[in-house]
């Protein structure tokens, strides 16, 4: 077992508010993220703007990517005093701004000056770090602690950071924080490359017991499931998570609309409409694509700007003069009023349309206005793209919408007579084959792994599977983090 001192300030049980505090001595100290406490997880908490713990030797905060639940206390931790940097990928630095407008209205209200000064503070201490350099985060004498990152495959800019702690008169040691890993097959970012070698894996378990569906054809069962409610003669509706889920849903309805416009130019396989002869009675090449969430635009905006980090696949479609987030059917929606004006016209018109909008659970954003307009006629559909809480209304609407069930919205039954579809594959976490993928793949395997990020059942079965994978190659892991 290592002597490496960590304490987890969240994520160490529990999926949120992912904060991991690793000690180089005894009176320094980085933080691995600050994320916010979300679902049940922050019910317990009583003071929500404040830290429970001194933020007293904690020399820098090291970001593995910007989504709330690993970001969200940034404001916290500014408030309580801390004046070090922040670290994380140049992508994180160009999001990380945009995410905090909405952690910053949460803790510290709607004061225009007040965020505009906080955001001048963040932007001021961020350094943004290259993907596969080390930097240097702490050097005294014969010791020091190095930190290098590298790209996780989870969101554009996650990391997975790598810390080389070299301690006087002792073999230096090094440990890995994964952060949130991604799936193979994730269109734009390019798979994860593991790295050489760990003496200690802090390792999410998000999805430490379950296995996602196949990722490769999930475009294919996109294609399908919106193709069967376009039947209906009404308007689709995905709710979407505004970085990340939103952009990969882009990226693949280009790509749909792309090949039906190129089977529309092979002569002899496609109707007067430029169908294939086995598509259904949908002309995509004509369906208006509605992007309903302005954090979504901001994000998806930068994302284009970002575009030397997509994959090789993506860069061949802008090279191909292809715009794979902003083509020529999409309708982004920034203001209220054009917001309220495309729901009354759907509401009266129920015209084809493919919508979507935040938030990606139904919990709240602009997506509820649509379900309360068109949830209450048949000829309109909700395709779910992502994993629904329980609790949730998206949760009540995949659960009770297709026996004709109901849901409350803002505080109103609202009956579900629209159609309810679920598409699977899309989640942007690694699941158990990826994470087992990601120790094996190491030319030195580690000899303590420590999970964090996850729920019991996910962690204990994880651990089965790591040490039957140990075992199998005639090697021996310590496991720890796991429940009493």
């Amino acid at each position: 077992m290592s002597n490496l001192k960590i304490t987890h300030h969240g994520a160490g049980e529990g999926v949120t508010g992912s904060c991991h505090q690793f000690w180089i001595d005894d009176e320094t100290s980085v933080l691995i993220d600050c994320g916010q406490f979300q679902g049940q997880e922050a019910e317990n908490i009583e003071d929500k703007l404040g830290l429970d713990f001194p933020i007293t030797g904690i020399k820098a905060l090291i970001i593995t990517h910007v989504h709330i639940d690993h970001v969200g206390r940034i404001p916290n931790l500014l408030a309580a005093g801390f004046d070090g940097p922040i670290l994380c990928s140049e992508p994180s630095a160009r999001l990380l701004p945009i995410v905090l407008e909405d952690a910053f209205h949460l803790a510290i209200g709607h004061d225009p000056r007040e965020l505009e000064r906080y955001l001048s503070i963040v932007e001021q201490r961020l350094i943004a770090l290259p993907y596969g350099g080390w930097f240097t985060l702490h050097e005294q004498g014969e010791a020091s602690c190095q930190l290098r990152l590298q790209p996780a495959g989870h969101v554009l800019g996650s990391a997975y950071v790598e810390l080389e702690l070299v301690t006087e008169g002792q073999e230096s040691e090094r440990v890995v924080f994964s952060g949130d890993l991604g799936s193979a097959h994730s269109p734009i970012l390019p798979d994860l490359v593991p790295p050489e070698r760990a003496d200690l894996l802090v390792l999410e378990s998000t999805y430490g017991d379950r296995l996602h569906e196949d990722r490769e054809h999930r475009k294919d069962r996109l294609r399908a499931a919106i193709e069967r409610a376009l039947a209906d003669e009404g308007a689709v509706l995905i709710p979407s998570f505004s970085i990340g889920r939103t952009q990969d849903l882009l990226y693949e309805l280009e790509e749909i609309i792309h090949e039906h416009t190129q089977q529309g130019k092979m002569p002899g396989t496609h109707d007067t409409k430029g169908r294939a002869p086995d598509s259904p009675d949908v002309d995509w090449p004509q369906i208006p694509i509605i992007l309903d969430s302005p954090l979504a635009g901001r994000f998806t905006r930068t994302y284009k700007e970002l575009h030397s980090y997509w994959d090789e696949d993506a860069a061949h479609r802008l090279e191909e003069g292809r715009k794979p987030l902003s083509f020529k059917q999409l309708i982004t929606v920034d203001s209220h009023a054009e917001h309220t004006r495309i729901v009354e016209h759907l509401r009266d018109t129920a015209r084809s349309a493919v919508v979507i909008a935040g938030n990606g659970m139904c919990s709240g954003g602009r997506i509820v206005n649509y379900l309360k307009a068109l949830l209450g006629d048949a000829r309109h559909n909700v395709v779910f793209v992502g994993y629904q809480s329980k609790g949730t209304p998206g949760k009540d609407i995949q659960t009770y919408g297709p026996d004709g069930g109901f849901v409350m919205l803002d505080g109103k039954r609202v009956d579900i007579k629209a159609g309810v579809e679920s598409v699977g594959g899309y989640s942007a976490h690694a699941d158990q084959a990826d994470l087992l993928d990601f120790v094996s793949r190491m030319k030195e395997w580690p000899s303590e792994i420590r999970l964090v990020h996850g729920e019991d059942q996910a962690k204990r079965s994880l651990a089965q599977a790591l040490v039957a994978q140990y075992e199998h190659a005639d090697r021996t892991v310590f496991i720890s983090g796991l429940p009493d």
